[in-house]
């Protein structure tokens, strides 16, 4: 037997040499200087030796001389594993040995050509023709080929003798079925499992996030019983605050079961919760007799569960069952866990289009809000200043002006509401996220500021959390916007700056008190300069000791003094 060209005179790498002759000195066809020889006397230990190490070939000193008690060399090639056949230059078949003989049984070998005794094979992979190159190469040639239902390895190392003339080939052939249907098995989930998440561009563009989860959903269904041959199955994602598990998908599942609420926890959460909490596959032979196993299917014998992992975080887990016990093997484990792995990248790229949609709807509805925030700011002023000279003058006008300023209030609103239905908050990062602010939604405020900057920053800063902003650039226009609020519509907070053009902060307060009772103002100053010491008479005449801003602001201290205005003055009128 030989694993690599045998060149008879020639250098041989690796030689295991089996003799028995008076004082072991039998001749040698070789230069000893030029190989690794092992020597036995004994072929019955030839066997295991040729098991455990690849030699470049075997060598028996003479037949029968040689021979010893137990095998000969024929003896030895029908107890290896591999089936062997010793070709002729015309690839006729010399010898096959016993192994190669019972995988094609009824048929004569010896004199046949190889390829037809063996049911004319078809070639896999990228050896076309393995005799022929083995041959032209004078080295030893691999490839794979399949027969019926089966697959092989199949090796061919030439015979050399002096001169380089190949004179025979040694074929061997491992059966590889296993191994290869295993592979195609693995490549074919791994391609099913890329399938899973490849949407054409006009797919994205057509359907809605929920579409999207369906036509997933239902690949997953598709490939789990076509290339894994499992009908009952149920996937559930994990909340990361919560660890919350919610059911993405349950067929065959007891509902009662699938509407269990189970958290990622590795206990009295079943295997499902154990799986998510440790990251761990989890095999149940027989549920029956598992500690941690909650039932899933009605009459479930057994049980396989693996997480769903995207960068080494768990987001759910993928959950098979079965009516029979031990239905599932290591095999099926590795199997489900590779497609498990494509499954988590899937459901990450729906959450990656879904967070890039939810991005861009906030980018627009930000940019058209920045668009018209001051825009539709200067109709409110232009519309109560128009309300405020003809009132009394012509109630139709009046009428039409008031109407406007509706109008325009309720598109301020609805771009609000458009931006809050477009930003699906499952969808933005954690980390991306603003602060909740509970307390500012949908409260009104009114900044009063000539800098066009700060009112633009208003929109911008306070819009994010929830607020209606309006704003004014004297305090004229502020009084009248808040003379035409109604009731229902009345300002939460008003922030004012202590020296607008035409007013100064003290003046502001008296004359909204006209107004309102108790008006919400907070003053801003910059760098506490208050030279007409406006901060000093307004506290004097009941304004607030903490509503005031110095200039310039963080976002946190304007936030928090709208959050104590809106308290203040909420608890006030509910009085």
């Amino acid at each position: 037997m030989a694993c690599r060209p045998v060149r008879v005179g020639h250098q041989v790498t690796r030689i295991l040499s089996i003799q028995k002759t008076a004082n072991n000195e039998a001749p040698i066809p070789w230069n000893e200087s030029q190989v690794e020889v092992t020597r036995i006397e004994d072929s019955q230990n030839a066997l295991s030796l040729i098991l455990e190490k690849r030699y470049d070939g075997v060598y028996f000193s003479g037949v029968p001389d040689c021979l010893v008690k137990g095998l000969g060399g024929s003896e030895i090639l029908d107890c290896i594993p591999m089936g062997v056949a010793l070709l002729d230059q015309q690839n006729r078949i010399i010898f096959v040995n016993q192994r190669l003989a019972s995988w094609f049984p009824d048929q004569e070998f010896v004199g046949l050509n190889f390829y037809e005794a063996i049911g004319s094979p078809s070639i896999v992979g990228a050896e076309p023709s393995p005799l022929s190159s083995a041959v032209a190469r004078c080295s030893r040639c691999e490839a794979e080929i399949q027969i019926g239902e089966r697959y092989f390895l199949m090796s061919v190392t030439p015979v050399i003798r002096d001169g380089d003339k190949v004179e025979q080939l040694v074929v061997s052939l491992s059966d590889s079925t296993e191994t290869t249907l295993k592979r195609q098995k693995l490549t074919a989930l791994h391609q099913a499992g890329v399938a899973l998440a490849d949407l054409r561009p006009e797919e994205i563009y057509e359907m809605e996030v929920g579409e999207r989860i369906e036509l997933l959903k239902d690949n997953i269904i598709h490939y789990t019983h076509d290339l894994l041959d499992f009908d009952v199955i149920e996937i559930r994602l994990v909340d990361p605050k919560t660890k919350l598990m919610t059911p993405l998908l349950s067929v065959g599942i007891n509902s009662g079961v699938a509407e269990q609420p189970l958290y990622a926890k590795a206990v009295e959460n079943g295997v499902t919760g154990f799986v998510a909490a440790t990251g761990k596959s989890y095999l149940c032979e027989d549920t029956t007799n598992d500690p941690i196993y909650l039932d899933g299917l009605m009459g479930a014998k057994s049980s396989l569960t693996v997480p769903l992992k995207h960068h080494d975080e768990v987001i759910g887990s993928f959950n098979i069952e079965s009516p029979e016990v031990g239905r599932f093997t290591e095999s099926d484990l590795r199997f489900v866990e590779c497609f498990a792995h494509d499954i988590a990248n899937a459901i990450n790229t729906l959450n990656l289009l879904n967070a890039q949609r939810t991005n861009t709807a906030l980018r627009s509805v930000e940019a058209v809000r920045g668009a018209v925030a001051l825009p539709v700011d200067q109709i409110l002023n232009d519309a109560v200043q128009a309300i405020g000279a003809y009132i009394g003058h012509d109630p139709a006008v009046t009428a039409r002006l008031s109407a406007i300023l509706e109008n325009a209030r309720t598109i301020k609103k609805a771009i609000q509401a458009v931006g809050q239905e477009m930003a699906i908050e499952e969808e933005i990062p954690e980390c991306m996220k603003p602060e909740s602010h509970p307390l500012l939604y949908n409260k009104r405020i009114l900044v009063i500021d000539a800098d066009k900057e700060v009112r633009s920053s208003a929109h911008l800063l306070l819009e994010k959390y929830g607020c209606v902003v309006e704003t004014a650039c004297e305090g004229s226009e502020a009084i009248l916007m808040v003379k035409n609020s109604s009731e229902a519509n009345s300002y939460d907070a008003i922030i004012a700056d202590i020296r607008l053009p035409d007013i100064g902060g003290y003046e502001l307060l008296i004359k909204l008190r006209e107004l309102v009772a108790d008006p919400p103002l907070v003053l801003m100053t910059g760098f506490g300069y208050d030279p007409g010491h406006a901060i000093v008479k307004a506290r004097e005449a009941g304004l607030r000791a903490n509503a005031v801003l110095f200039k310039p602001f963080r976002l946190d201290q304007l936030l928090k003094i709208c959050e104590e205005t809106v308290v203040a003055f909420g608890a006030e009128a509910a009085k």
